[in-house]
């Protein structure tokens, strides 16, 4: 039996704020996973993660977001065997800096969205994985990613304890998994 698509059945639930510019200022938790969740970025040990080859292309790639656009900071974040957790936070540039004076800022630069920043860091952190493994074009990340707008410091405190501490929950969530590629 050949379905064919109706956008009006078939549409997706966006799980984004409605009417939400995420290009303002403030923190943001996200969670992007592999495609199929397979394990890919290396493996838990104990309480603690060990990222293969994989897992350290990811890691550079997520360490170098800031470089990318001068209006993201990064927060806790972690590579997990089969996912990232992260807090970005969007920053106005102009008042970054030191002392009195705020940072240059090139001029016309562009405010990024969240799903920009996002799908630019799944585009490179993919393309630099394939081209490590020899296999170009397959895919590495899910479709989408989780996003939660953070609005208090306590819960700021609370995403980044459950960052930090991710990865001695790993054999709690995930009793049977095994990482591939390490």
């Amino acid at each position: 039996m050949n379905v064919r698509y109706n956008p009006d059945a078939h549409r997706r639930r966006s799980i984004r704020l409605r009417n939400f510019d995420y290009t303002t200022v403030g923190a943001y938790f996200v969670t992007v996973c592999t495609h199929n969740r397979v394990p890919l970025f290396g493996e838990i040990q104990g309480d603690e993660m060990w990222l293969n080859d994989a897992g350290q292309i990811v890691q550079d790639i997520w360490n170098g977001s800031p470089d990318q656009y001068s209006h993201v900071q990064l927060d806790a974040w972690v590579v997990m065997p089969n996912h990232v957790h992260g807090i970005i936070t969007l920053v106005d540039p102009n008042d970054v800096g030191a002392g009195f004076k705020p940072a240059p800022t090139p001029p016309n630069e562009k405010r990024r969205p969240l799903s920009e920043i996002v799908r630019a860091f799944k585009t490179f952190s993919a393309r630099r994985i394939n081209e490590y493994r020899g296999t170009s074009g397959t895919t590495v990340w899910q479709r989408h990613y989780y996003e939660h707008v953070i609005r208090s410091e306590t819960s700021l405190h609370d995403i980044r304890h459950y960052i930090v501490h991710n990865p001695a929950k790993w054999a709690e969530y995930n009793p049977t998994s095994q990482a591939l590629g390490s």
